[in-house]
């Protein structure tokens, strides 16, 4: 995981339209950038539907949230169809950006090896600098604390 006061990489990467987005595209605001493992996974769900539902008060407080994960454009299309995301979700197919932010790990389920996006918050000052990093978030609890974090 980064370290808070490091200045978060850049990063571009597509959206569910298939825009490309910077991270720089958002100095000026706070960002709320959380990794996640899939798209309709109930952990995942529960924790987009939770940014979601608190999105006005977020965005009241000049935030955005972008979720990330390395399911496809069409994947998050689908997924922010759904569950009517109001957020920015982008596509790490490659998990370049995951390994930038120290999220792509080793993972062990049911005996299996493989590897990972370990459920990982950042939270970014208007200039660009982590002043939060949370790991192995509670899915359920993470869209709450962060906007008490704001």
């Amino acid at each position: 995981m980064l370290e808070v006061g490091t200045a978060a990489p850049d990063f571009a990467l597509p959206d569910q339209d298939g825009t490309d987005r910077k991270l720089s595209d958002y100095r000026g605001k706070k960002v709320i950038l959380y990794f996640y493992a899939k798209d309709n996974t109930a952990g995942c769900t529960k924790q987009a539907c939770g940014f979601a539902e608190r999105y006005p008060q977020i965005s009241e407080k000049g935030a955005v949230v972008l979720g990330v994960s390395k399911d496809s454009v069409k994947s998050h299309r689908n997924f922010a169809d759904k569950y009517s995301l109001p957020f920015t979700i982008l596509s790490d197919e490659d998990h370049k950006v995951m390994e930038l932010y120290d999220v792509w790990k080793e993972k062990k389920n049911y005996g299996k090896t493989y590897m990972g996006a370990i459920r990982t918050t950042y939270l970014i000052d208007e200039e660009g600098t982590i002043i939060q990093a949370m790991g192995k978030v509670k899915a359920a609890d993470n869209p709450q604390q962060m906007l008490e974090a704001l």
